[in-house]
C-alpha cells in the first residue's frame, strides 16, 4: 500500500513566500500601503471575534479546553496566526491562531460531528453578524451625520475604516466556510457526508491540503471566493442601507 506523507509546513513556508511578495509590492506603492494601515483594525477585530466564537460555543458544548488555554478572550493577541494574519491583511482573506478544542468533551446530547460543526461554523457566524453590525452603523452615520460630517478628514477616516472593517469580516467568513483542512468548511460539512465518505475524507486529509495549497499558488483562491465576496458584501450593505431606510 502506497503511503503519502504530507508535511502541513509546506502550506507555510509557499504562502510565506507569496506574503514576502506581497509586501514588496505594497512597500512600492504608497497607495496600497495606505489601504493595508487602514485594513489593520478591521482584520484585529475580524481575527479576534472570530476564534472567540469558537472558543465560546465549544465551551458552550462541555468543551473547557479554550478556556484553560485562555481562548475565551477578546484581546486580539491571543488569537492572531502570524500568516494567517498577514494574508488577512494583504489578500483579504486568511485565518486566525487555531483553536484546541477535545471532541471528547462535548455534550452527548448531539453526536460529535455536529458538535465539530457547530464550534467550525460559529467564526464564520461571527464575522457575517459583524458585517451586518458595520454596515448599520455605516449606513446611520451617513443617515443621522450627512456628508457635512462625511466629508471632512476625520468623517472619510471613520466611514473607510468602517467600509474596511465589513469587507474584511465577509471575506474571512466565506473564505473559512470553503470545505478544505484546515479552514472551517471541511468539519462543518462532516454530519452531511454519509459514512464511506467521512472514512475517505478523513483518511486522504492530505489530498485536500494539497488541493488548498494549489487554489493558493494558481490564484484560484481569489478567482473563486472574489465573486462570493462581492455579492455577500453588496447584500450586506444593501441590508444595512435598507434598515436606515436610504
Amino acid at each position: 500500500m502506497f503511503n503519502f506523507s504530507f508535511d502541513k509546513r509546506i502550506i507555510y513556508i509557499i504562502l510565506a513566500i507569496m506574503v514576502l511578495s506581497m509586501i514588496v509590492q505594497y512597500i512600492t506603492s504608497p497607495g496600497l500601503l495606505i489601504s493595508l494601515l487602514v485594513s489593520v483594525p478591521g482584520v484585529l477585530i475580524a481575527i479576534t471575534f472570530h476564534e472567540f466564537a469558537h472558543a465560546f460555543v465549544a465551551d458552550k458544548l462541555g468543551d473547557d479546553t479554550a478556556r484553560r488555554e485562555g481562548r475565551l478572550s477578546l484581546n486580539p493577541l491571543d488569537h492572531l496566526d502570524p500568516i494567517g494574519t498577514v494574508l488577512l491583511l494583504f489578500a483579504g482573506f486568511g485565518w486566525g491562531k487555531p483553536v484546541h478544542v477535545d471532541p471528547r468533551n462535548y455534550t452527548r446530547k448531539i453526536s460529535m460531528d455536529k458538535c465539530e460543526a457547530l464550534v467550525s461554523i460559529a467564526g464564520p457566524i461571527m464575522n457575517f453578524l459583524l458585517a451586518i453590525i458595520f454596515s448599520i452603523i455605516y449606513y446611520g452615520i451617513w443617515k443621522f451625520a450627512g456628508m457635512q460630517f462625511i466629508d471632512t478628514t476625520v468623517g472619510s477616516v471613520v466611514m473607510t475604516l468602517i467600509a474596511s472593517t465589513m469587507s474584511i469580516n465577509v471575506g474571512l467568513g466565506l473564505f473559512n466556510l470553503i470545505p478544505l483542512p484546515p479552514l472551517d468548511g471541511s468539519k462543518v460539512i462532516m454530519p452531511f457526508l454519509p459514512y464511506n465518505a467521512k472514512t475517505w475524507f478523513r483518511n486522504n486529509e492530505y489530498i485536500f491540503y494539497i488541493v488548498f495549497v494549489v487554489l493558493w499558488i494558481t490564484g484560484l483562491a481569489s478567482y473563486i471566493i472574489s465573486p462570493a465576496i462581492g455579492a455577500v458584501g453588496g447584500w450586506i450593505s444593501s441590508l444595512g442601507a435598507a434598515i436606515w431606510g436610504l
